[in-house]
């Protein structure tokens, strides 16, 4: 049986987070699949990404990492230079905070683990690494 992972929807608090995440999408080669007043769903390599403002009566619910539910999400680069290229080009030009001193090499997680994180403005971790 084949399982990749098809697509993930991510729920954001505003329209500003919406095109932060359209911005970075674009940027990582997503292309659009669909978009409406309220959200939009990109795709690349059969994997969709689908980003949508939460419905209001929801909104009093805030995000945090440490609770039940997603953690953080990772994107694979393609080597270490385009980790750094992600961080001089996308978030360093937006006044981006990364986090944990990044992009830096991680050897505990694997020998040539390099990565930056950084959070969307919801909280959200978010993280562009690369390895073998």
């Amino acid at each position: 049986m084949r399982l990749p992972v098809e697509h993930i929807q991510l729920n954001v608090s505003n329209k500003e987070n919406l095109k932060f995440y359209k911005d970075m999408l674009t940027y990582l080669g997503f292309g659009t699949l669909d978009e409406w007043d309220g959200g939009f769903g990109m795709g690349k390599d059969g994997f969709g990404f689908w980003i949508v403002v939460t419905e209001e009566k929801y909104q009093i619910n805030k995000f945090h990492r440490k609770g039940t539910g997603v953690n953080h999400v990772a994107f694979l680069a393609e080597s270490k230079e385009a980790v750094d290229k992600f961080h001089q080009e996308f978030l360093k030009p937006r006044a981006i905070k990364t986090l944990y001193n990044t992009p830096k090499l991680f050897p505990e997680y694997r020998s040539d683990y390099y990565a930056v994180y950084f959070e969307d403005l919801d909280r959200i971790k978010l993280e562009v690494v690369f390895h073998s």
